[in-house]
């Protein structure tokens, strides 16, 4: 085969043309957009809607992110009081607790 003349560049257009092919195959088997030849999203039918079930699913996510989050935080001021027991000295501990007592 000769590469120096149009076969070369037509090799080259197919060799592309099969690579956007595939990438986009990949993208909307995995739930994303097409992409256009320079890589952009192209949103076809004037925006991107989602199913209500991938809403749903976003919802649920956001609320258990926040339970999550403050469950963090939560722990985090549990594990500073733990932090500042093991490192305090002993007698200060103990004046802490018979004060607590008498409460």
């Amino acid at each position: 085969m000769n590469w120096g003349g149009p076969g070369l560049v037509i090799a080259i257009i197919a060799i592309t043309t099969i690579g956007w092919i595939a990438n986009n195959w990949i993208r909307t088997k995995h739930g994303y957009p097409p992409s256009d030849d320079w890589g952009n999203s192209m949103n076809w039918g004037g925006g991107h809607k989602q199913d209500p079930a991938s809403e749903r699913k976003v919802e649920l996510l956001s609320s258990e992110n926040e339970r999550l989050t403050g469950q963090v935080f939560r722990l985090e001021e549990r594990i500073a009081v733990l932090e500042r027991i093991a490192t305090d000295p002993a007698e200060r501990t103990a004046r802490e607790i018979e004060a607590l007592r008498h409460r």
